[in-house]
């Protein structure tokens, strides 16, 4: 965090307002970012006022470096705020208030589908990626013998999804394995090759959660549209990490979860369906049948967190103000900090592209030789620093086995905090 000292010095770069208001929220922020509004999204990644000022809209501890925000994010005062607003209101009369704030969602569609790029009547707000997801795995219509394919490091949950289909379902499945980092064409032609004429389903992420590896989601949407082949995608990771639009992706369903990069209420995503498809789909609960062309089917889980979903809104507000350009430029500046002072040092295993437009804010790194477990208690131990483990195994060739530290820092990490992170990975690279 910068000091008051050194804010001033720099503030010329905002102007005089900014200081004044640097404790207001999110009027701050969005002072700030039209201050800055005239610069280039990678010119601002580097101006520590600015984002000294929106590290300030956090209540978080800043005893431990949280550089584990690929789990749950922390949300900002203004979500945090709002959540507590909305539940007060609902606490007055649940029954009666419950219902005007289920009407606030239909708001909350609306400004999600113009953030992500769809029609408001493609989007359901879910929970999180792994609803959105089943809701799709476990409500497309597949017979006995029919495949899915899908890869070897699409997240747990899914799999398991896919899984207990083929043990209840008796259809088959196939996981695609790829060394990591690779390219958008080795991927393309991994899952191209794996195509049979039993193949129903291509289900694969846009980023994996494991290293981030970017996925060529439009070609492979493509492809598997012309085939005749369902596309699903998740987007657990890549939702508000960096700007993108659902309907340019071209797949059929899309799950986020929005406690994630879009620092969101906790439990908040989305399910984005191509009006097309929405009849293919069964709901996860049940619904009409009157409903069956409408997204809203999709949201049918009797008490709904009403509250939390109303919230949305201010996390949106949030993540506007401070501009989509300008997350994902300052995320890859984070990132590409502390990847670019381990890279070249001996013992050192970068498993992520470090391309620009293939990494933002999620990277893994790992020490030849010690396991992913050794690190990260090393760096809670001894340094109070949060990362996750990532094991990639086991796959059929040592080519693609791998482990070490996913690092995901956020907007409200400091330069100070990454730079933290790449002495204790250095000094215990040495010990």
């Amino acid at each position: 965090m910068l000091s008051r000292r050194a804010f001033l010095r720099t503030s010329s770069v905002l102007g005089t307002a900014l200081v004044s208001v640097k404790h207001a929220g999110l009027e701050a922020v969005v002072e700030a970012s039209n201050a800055v509004a005239g610069q280039a999204p990678a010119d601002v990644a580097r101006d520590e006022a600015y984002w000294g000022l929106v590290q300030q809209q956090f209540a978080i501890d800043r005893t431990i470096v949280n550089l584990n925000s690929g789990n749950h994010c922390s949300h900002p005062r203004v979500v945090a705020d709002a959540v507590k607003r909305y539940l007060d209101f609902q606490n007055q009369a649940p029954g009666h208030y419950q219902a005007q704030l289920l009407g606030n969602k239909e708001t909350v569609r609306r400004n999600l589908a113009a953030e992500f790029g769809c029609d408001p009547e493609e989007l359901a707000v879910t929970r999180n990626a792994s609803e959105s997801l089943q809701i799709l795995q476990n409500g497309i219509d597949l017979q006995a013998g029919d495949e899915v394919i899908t890869t070897e490091q699409d997240y747990g949950r899914m799999l398991t999804t896919w899984d207990q289909r083929m043990r209840r379902h008796k259809i088959a499945v196939t996981r695609v394995s790829f060394p990591v980092p690779t390219t958008a064409d080795d991927l393309y032609d991994r899952m191209e090759r794996a195509i049979t004429p039993r193949t129903k389903v291509l289900h694969f992420c846009h980023i994996t959660n494991l290293t981030g590896q970017l996925f060529p989601v439009q070609r492979i949407s493509r492809m598997a549209r012309a085939r005749g082949i369902t596309s699903i995608v998740d987007g657990a990771h890549a939702g508000a990490q960096f700007p993108f639009k659902l309907h340019e992706l071209e797949c059929d369903g899309y799950g986020v979860s929005l406690h994630k990069w879009l620092l969101a209420p906790f439990g908040t995503g989305i399910l984005f369906v191509r009006r097309e498809q929405i009849p293919k789909f069964w709901p996860l609960q049940a619904a009409r049948a009157s409903a069956d062309n409408d997204i809203r089917k999709f949201e049918e889980i009797g008490t709904q967190p009403a509250a939390l979903k109303s919230a949305i809104a201010d996390a949106l507000a949030f993540h506007r103000a401070i501009g989509a350009e300008r997350k994902a430029a300052r995320l890859h500046y984070l990132t590409m900090r502390w990847a670019n002072r381990l890279r070249t040092q001996p013992r050192f295993q970068m498993f992520s592209s470090l391309k620009p437009g293939e990494t933002w804010g999620l990277a893994t790194v790992g020490i030849e030789g010690l396991p992913a477990a050794s690190i990260t208690s090393y760096l809670w131990d001894q340094h109070r620093i949060l990362v996750a483990g990532i094991s990639s195994g086991p796959f059929p060739g040592p080519q693609f086995e791998y482990q070490g530290v996913r690092v995901t820092p956020n907007v409200y990490t400091s330069i100070d905090e990454v730079d933290r992170f790449a002495s204790a990975m250095e000094e215990l690279a040495k010990a």
